[in-house]
């Protein structure tokens, strides 16, 4: 070794003959792989051919009975309803403006008749009941006479109608439930489905509604909730048969109740009309004496309007009750009197909120108290 290189060159010398050494390494391997040539190629299997796309055929009446999961635990027991409180809107909306009437006035005049008349008829209790309520008034001698008139009247024209049906004999019992778009039929297949699992009844619910996708999922979760069966097919499916298919189930395992839920229709709609008188037909080749109930669900924000649906729908289908959606949230619950003046069908439910047990069963006696109690000072 030359006396002149320093240990820091003889470093830098090392370091520079490995570095050489690898490139070497690295141009022999490359010219030995361009010598080999590219990989042997292999021919990798075909997929077998696929023929056409299977098309399903429309589901038109296989409907499978489908049981909904337990609930996760026991349906709350049912509570009375509070009729002071769903009221409580309507009840401002007409006794709240009467007592604005009267208040500083001992006797009625003609001047306070004519805002009564105008009150009245502004409150969505039908042009018959208001007109009926109007001579009420007339009869009585002080402002103080007239909530306990009205009141009496109120009781005397519900009192008037069909008692509550009684759960037929033959089983299994069966509800179809008809209505608009809207009107809460989903829901209140739901509620009464809890009710009746909590009486300790075998229900079994039917998807009817089968032109919306959507509406056979909602009734599924109301069912799921309630913890009771339900009979679907597919979107498109024939409705009669979905209702046939459900009632042979039930009378086949000895179910107590069947739930029909229908899609939603104008009064005006002819074909679905009809369609409702179809289902009926179909369920009858079953069993002769169903359905023993025809519900017609009505929402309470239409006010007189839910009195020309109960009267078209009273012509198309023997209806034979009505369940009344959404009472506590409006001021317009004074259409059950014209429901009951007009159309003469009684109300067998009242929706006082959202849960599953606030369906309630239909008190003349509790309505009217709570419709005519003093209203609540704003």
């Amino acid at each position: 070794m030359p006396d002149h290189l320093t240990p820091q060159s003889i470093e830098l010398i090392g370091g520079a003959v490995v570095v050489l050494g690898a490139f070497a390494a690295l141009v022999v391997g490359f010219r030995r792989s361009r010598r080999a040539g590219p990989p042997p190629f292999r021919k990798l299997p075909l997929p077998p051919p696929r023929g056409p796309a299977k098309v399903e055929p429309p589901a038109e009446a296989v409907a499978v009975p489908v049981r909904a999961p337990a609930v996760a635990s026991p349906a709350p027991a049912s509570r009375r309803p509070d009729w002071q409180v769903g009221l409580r809107r309507t009840r401002a909306g007409l006794v709240g403006k009467l007592e604005g009437i009267f208040r500083g006035r001992s006797a009625l005049d003609d001047a306070a008749l004519a805002e009564v008349e105008t009150v009245l008829f502004g409150a969505d209790l039908g042009v018959r009941t208001a007109d009926d309520f109007l001579e009420r008034v007339r009869r009585v001698r002080s402002p103080d006479e007239v909530r306990p008139a009205l009141e009496a009247r109120a009781l005397e024209i519900l009192a008037a109608l069909p008692s509550p049906l009684v759960a037929a004999s033959e089983k299994p019992h069966v509800i179809l439930v008809v209505g608009v778009n809207g009107s809460g039929k989903t829901t209140t297949i739901g509620k009464l489905a809890a009710r009746y699992a909590r009486e300790g009844k075998q229900v079994i619910v039917a998807a009817g509604d089968t032109y919306r996708a959507a509406a056979i999922d909602q009734l599924a979760i109301w069912a799921e909730r309630a913890g009771v069966e339900i009979v679907k097919s597919a979107p498109g499916g024939d409705p009669a048969a979905v209702a046939f298919d459900a009632l042979k189930t039930a009378r086949t395992r000895g179910l107590d109740v069947v739930l029909v839920d229908t899609a939603g229709r104008l009064q005006t709609d002819q074909g679905l009309m009809d369609e409702l008188a179809k289902i009926q037909r179909v369920m009858r080749k079953e069993m002769p004496s169903a359905p023993h109930e025809v519900l017609l669900v009505l929402d309470a924000n239409t006010g007189q309007n839910a009195i020309r649906q109960a009267q078209e729908f009273k012509k198309a289908v023997a209806v034979t009750g009505i369940a009344l959606t959404k009472l506590d949230g409006t001021a317009r619950g004074g259409v059950v009197l014209g429901i009951a003046q007009e159309v003469g069908l009684p109300v067998r439910y009242a929706g006082l909120g959202e849960s599953l047990e606030d369906l309630a069963d239909f008190d003349a006696a509790e309505f009217a108290q709570a419709l005519f109690a003093p209203a609540e000072p704003d």
